[in-house]
């Protein structure tokens, strides 16, 4: 049988990357904690930490830790129809795997719908969030993917409107006789990092081939709106960040009238958790009032 107080060590210390901070999370001392997880490498006969800064789990680490997080989850319904159990427990933690975009855009809206739970978020390419279910190392997440996962329900959520955006400036200079590809190849585009393949899609729909530039890497979605803004490069930005700037003449399309919508889908695991079911009504709800529907 597992010891779910040394579990409990475990998820804290996965989660905060910290034996002290997962101390300070359990009202306990750090040697405490420390303990705990080595008992617990002990029993099931494997490393589950890997000590650095941060500790990072292992991959039996990671099961484990996800585990205890479940369990926790379905505890904390318990409290509902039995009133023996104490009612002030902690919160519980969900975690979840979202895009950059979304966070940025709309997802916020959907975590502040249910405001009881705690969120741990995993932050990853829509075409990639999908891996992080498959390895059991979130409830769920927001992807590209509408085939669920093993164990999981997937729901179409609407697309995020993307825009291929530059300063008025940075037309000027690039592109005097127009958008067309082949002063594209020779553009700067920005991109957000190497999962990132948003400007690659948009060339091929838009000009029917991939066409390929030089490039500024920019991991931050807002960092990537002010790229735009300040003639840096060109890049698909969500509309909904941008709208503002393409109002006023700050930002310009590439290419008039032609977005890329891209479809996400909610997937989360099968587990019944009136939790997560919260979660999902919100985001549901949420998504459909600010994505594109298709």
């Amino acid at each position: 049988m597992l010891d779910y107080a040394l579990l409990a060590a475990l998820a804290a210390v996965v989660r905060t990357g910290s034996f002290e901070r997962a101390a300070a999370q359990l009202h306990v001392t750090p040697s405490a904690v420390s303990q705990r997880v080595k008992l617990l490498e002990e029993r099931m006969g494997t490393i589950l930490v890997v000590r650095g800064s941060p500790c990072t789990g292992t991959p039996a680490g990671l099961r484990l830790s996800q585990h205890a997080e479940r369990v926790a989850l379905l505890e904390s319904e318990l409290r509902d129809g039995l009133p023996g159990l104490p009612q002030d427990g902690p919160a519980v933690t969900v975690r979840m795997a979202v895009n950059a975009d979304s966070l940025a855009t709309w997802f916020v809206a959907a975590m502040a719908g249910t405001p009881d739970v705690l969120f741990d978020l995993v932050l990853d390419d829509q075409e990639h969030s999908a891996d992080w279910l498959r390895r059991g190392e979130v409830l769920a997440a927001v992807t590209s993917g509408a085939q669920p996962v093993q164990g999981c329900d997937s729901t179409p959520l609407g697309a995020l409107r993307y825009v291929a955006t530059a300063s008025p400036d940075f037309l000027r200079r690039h592109f005097p006789d127009g958008v067309e590809a082949a002063a594209l190849a020779r553009a700067p585009r920005l991109t957000y990092n190497s999962k990132d393949r948003l400007q690659t899609q948009w060339t091929r729909q838009a000009f029917g081939v991939e066409i390929a530039s030089p490039t500024h890497w920019m991991p931050s979605t807002h960092a990537f709106v002010d790229a735009a803004l300040a003639g840096l490069g060109w890049g698909m930005n969500p509309e909904p960040l941008v709208a503002g700037a393409l109002r006023d003449g700050r930002l310009v399309a590439l290419v008039p009238d032609q977005p890329l919508d891209v479809p996400l889908f909610w997937q989360r695991s099968r587990i019944a958790s009136r939790t997560l079911a919260g979660i999902t009504r919100s985001v549901l709800t949420t998504a459909r009032a600010q994505l594109t529907q298709l």
